[in-house]
């Protein structure tokens, strides 16, 4: 049984949603913002957390910070609902570490529906013919443990960033089409878009520092990792 943290400050929508995935299954956590939300999270992680952009006190974003700052808590997959639907605030709350968004109004069954996607992907995290280790002069990715280094030095990535930068790797210099990234990262995700694609190959890029340049643009095509190996 999945745990799922609800963070809302709607009673309505919180009750709501904590009825309706109870009925689905999930055990469920509810909680009215993100500071009473957060004070809660390292004595019981949850598989997966639902919560509001626009809340009081700690609000979508800054809670967003929070978890992928921390390293107990980065991979935990993020949800986020918000009443903006512009385009800016969707790549802000992205950019941040949310996995997803659902924009309000929104039905129950596709938000389940984008749940029960994201947890089989965080699931699914496992290369069987990745190698133990990849080495590109400082930097360091270690496939088995979860970990990434620059210079001895921890690069905190999602779960789908990560995901995504083994594509690159394994692609073995070859262009990967987005179509490809989208099949084998988001799992054919069917609201995953262009624009999403392009702002987590983004993200990764300042996360690897120096080595973003390895990821290479093909205009019109997708995207290659070129980056001598170390062995």
């Amino acid at each position: 049984m999945a745990l799922i943290y609800v963070i809302e400050d709607d009673e309505d929508i919180n009750e709501l949603l904590t009825y309706n995935f109870k009925k689905e299954g999930f055990d469920v956590r509810s909680f009215p913002n993100g500071k009473v939300a957060f004070e809660h999270i390292k004595q019981e992680k949850p598989d997966i957390v639902v919560l509001d952009l626009m809340m009081p006190e700690v609000d979508g974003l800054e809670f967003c910070k929070l978890v992928r700052s921390d390293k107990e808590l980065e991979r935990i997959p993020l949800i986020m609902l918000t009443a903006k639907s512009t385009e800016i605030d969707k790549i802000v709350g992205l950019e941040l570490g949310a996995d997803d968004y659902v924009t309000k109004p929104f039905s129950f069954r596709e938000l389940l529906a984008r749940v029960k996607a994201l947890l089989r992907r965080s699931k699914s995290l496992h290369f069987p013919t990745a190698k133990p280790e990849y080495k590109f002069g400082d930097l360091k990715i270690n496939p088995e443990k979860f970990e990434v280094t620059i210079k001895g030095q921890p690069i905190h990535l999602t779960t789908t960033q990560f995901k995504l930068l083994l594509a690159l790797i394994n692609s073995q210099g070859k262009v990967l089409s987005r179509d490809y990234i989208i099949e084998h990262v988001w799992a054919w995700d069917k609201d995953v878009y262009d624009r999403t694609i392009d702002v987590h190959i983004k993200k990764l890029r300042e996360l690897l520092k120096e080595y973003g340049n390895c990821i290479k643009t093909i205009r019109g095509v997708g995207y290659k990792w070129e980056c001598e190996s170390i062995l």
